[in-house]
């Protein structure tokens, strides 16, 4: 007989573990849907790090051309994953608009976790009360991405994890 609650654990577990072999590392990524002109990422290199790794959190440094401020935040606790978006000022103080996010509702796949948006990201961003964000990570590819239902906002960028890249960038906040 299958216990699905350990293989439930096991799956979100598993999701956070899959970012250990890749820690230090950096990758460049491509938007694959909602780029366009003027958006503040097209035309930029986009650059992710795996900064830090513990068994209940990881800490992802997204850089946009030289912007710094934005770093992905993944915790594991009871079972579930929570994502967070920490954004900084160059100063390394917290932006006003910082940690808005969502804890997946379901245990989700070792390689699939999805975060609708939470109360406080409403009460932060009104209008990203409808947001869904889902990230995927395997041998090969990371992918973070972003639906706003109700209307036409969409964003996915992925990131090739079979090539790193060099880089010396940190965070504005490097106290992270």
């Amino acid at each position: 007989m299958i216990n699905w609650a350990s293989a439930q654990e096991s799956n979100s577990k598993a999701f956070i573990q899959a970012f250990k072999p890749h820690l230090g590392k950096y990758y460049e990524g491509t938007i694959v849907v909602g780029g366009k002109e003027g958006d503040g990422f097209t035309g930029k290199r986009l650059l992710m790090q795996i900064m830090s790794y513990s068994d209940h959190e990881v800490k992802v440094p997204f850089f946009v051309g030289e912007d710094k401020s934005r770093t992905w935040i993944f915790s594991w606790n009871n079972n579930r994953v929570t994502l967070k978006h920490d954004h900084r000022k160059p100063d390394g103080t917290a932006d006003k608009i910082t940690f808005y996010g969502g804890t997946a509702t379901n245990e989700g796949t070792n390689q699939m976790q999805m975060f609708p948006a939470d109360a406080e990201t409403e009460q932060l961003i009104d209008h990203a009360a409808y947001n869904v964000w889902w990230v995927t990570i395997d041998q090969t590819k990371f992918s973070y991405n972003l639906r706003r239902i109700g209307s036409d906002r969409i964003f996915s960028v992925e990131f090739d994890l079979t090539k790193p890249v060099r880089s010396d960038f940190k965070p504005w906040d490097t106290a992270q």
